[in-house]
């Protein structure tokens, strides 16, 4: 390492640990203010000189110019990690993130010379990065505690991405970013699994109180209901027909007497057996397109592209003997032909074509199939939701109500299927 990348560290170190050092001291609001005068406004009149000379300094270099966006972001999570563990601290990171919109209005009163490669001009730059994107993200989640997002709280037209509280599958692949440390991801993981509780719990009151309700409704008069169960509020943005319908597909019997988990078992038991990995294709095929319920929507498209994309999967491989390896890809490759593939490539036509024709609990239940008989491959089905979710994020809820719905269907599927909340008796 030369001395000028040497020097260059240090002064990132000691910036980071004058973060460390102050959490553990000041209140939130000091901290506040000392970000809103060190990064905002480059550090004039900051009472300690040393701290701003070495952010000047990062901010002249060329190395520190090009990673001051890494920079920025751990000296924000600094205090974040810490407040996070802090109920009576929590609110403050989202103030501590809003800091950061001031940025735009301070870089447009230099003048162009004097803001090439200035503090304001990289914080600036840091407010159109992914790892701010991914704190104003951070902040939605710690700021709407609960799952009560409904319209008479939030006034329209509302965007998308203000609704990342709703789906903790979508967490871990919008709140964290390529540069998060593991501190990071464990205190994401924690509010993941804290939300995802939450919904449980909220999901199987409402369930349990609307089935109560119908029961009571039946053997009481409306005045005597009335006043017997307490009134609570559906945690999804389903209508409850919609809610119900859902419910019933993902826990209760979709095919005969079978349910998706049956399905799949039974499915899983097959393949264990096959001997080629072509005669897995081919079952698979079948096993996937007996959920199309819609025979003419499959007969004349979707079941002829399903076929082709399993037939053009790794077919070098089709005399092979089948492994867990090739399910894995297999239902990798489905899941990018089914969803989408990637952000550099966010084309989507073929789940907007099967959300058109086949509606967004039907199309869910195909994804569920999948997954179902590959669990390993679930968070691949969450980064692809995670994809569409970043594509959409700034359009209005009103105007991708297809993505709102396939989000909330896989937030019930994934729920009743891989978390904790039990609606079996709804079968």
């Amino acid at each position: 390492m030369n001395d000028y990348n040497r020097q260059s560290q240090e002064e990132e170190q000691l910036l980071y640990n004058h973060w460390l050092e102050l959490v553990q001291v000041e209140q939130p609001a000091e901290l506040i203010g000392r970000f809103r005068t060190l990064f905002i406004h480059g550090g004039i009149g900051y009472p300690d000189r040393a701290i701003a000379d070495a952010l000047q300094k990062i901010a002249a270099s060329t190395r520190g110019q090009q990673e001051f966006k890494y920079i920025l972001n751990r000296c924000c999570h600094i205090p974040i990690n810490r407040w996070q563990t802090s109920p009576s601290k929590q609110a403050a990171i989202p103030e501590l993130i809003a800091v950061f919109e001031e940025a735009p209005k301070i870089v447009f009163g230099y003048s162009r010379s004097r803001a090439i490669g200035s503090i304001p001009q990289l914080v600036h730059q840091f407010t159109e990065s992914e790892q701010y994107l991914t704190l104003k993200r951070l902040a939605q989640v710690i700021t709407h505690s609960s799952f009560d997002t409904s319209n008479s709280k939030i006034p329209a037209p509302l965007a998308l991405g203000t609704l990342i509280p709703r789906y903790p599958y979508l967490y871990k692949h919008c709140l964290l970013s390529d540069d998060s440390t593991y501190e990071q991801q464990k205190i994401i993981q924690k509010i993941q699994a804290q939300k995802q509780q939450q919904f449980e719990i909220d999901l199987s009151q409402y369930v349990a109180h609307q089935v109560r309700k119908a029961q009571t409704a039946r053997r009481q008069t409306s005045i005597s209901f009335g006043r017997g169960i307490q009134n609570i509020k559906n945690p999804t943005l389903l209508s409850d027909p919609e809610l119900f319908f859902a419910l019933k597909q993902f826990v209760g019997k979709v095919e005969g007497a079978d349910t998706y988990r049956q399905l799949a078992g039974r499915f899983t038991a097959n393949a264990s057996t096959t001997a080629s990995y072509g005669s897995f294709k081919d079952d698979l095929y079948e096993y996937l397109i007996s959920s199309v319920a819609d025979d003419r929507y499959g007969k004349s498209q979707f079941n002829e592209k399903l076929y082709k994309q399993l037939q053009n999967t790794f077919p070098h491989n089709d005399d092979h003997k089948f492994n867990e390896f090739l399910m894995i890809r297999t239902c990798s490759q489905l899941l990018n032909f089914l969803v989408v593939e990637s952000p550099a490539r966010p084309n989507h036509f073929v789940f907007i074509d099967l959300i058109s024709n086949l509606g967004p609990t039907q199309t869910t239940g195909l994804l569920l199939k999948i997954v179902l008989i590959c669990s390993k491959v679930k968070p691949y089905l969450e980064k692809r939701l995670a994809i569409l979710f970043g594509h959409y994020e700034f359009c209005t809820r009103e105007g991708v109500v297809w993505l709102v719905k396939a989000l909330e269907n896989l937030n019930l599927a994934l729920s009743t299927n891989f978390g904790k909340v039990d609606v079996s008796f709804l079968r």
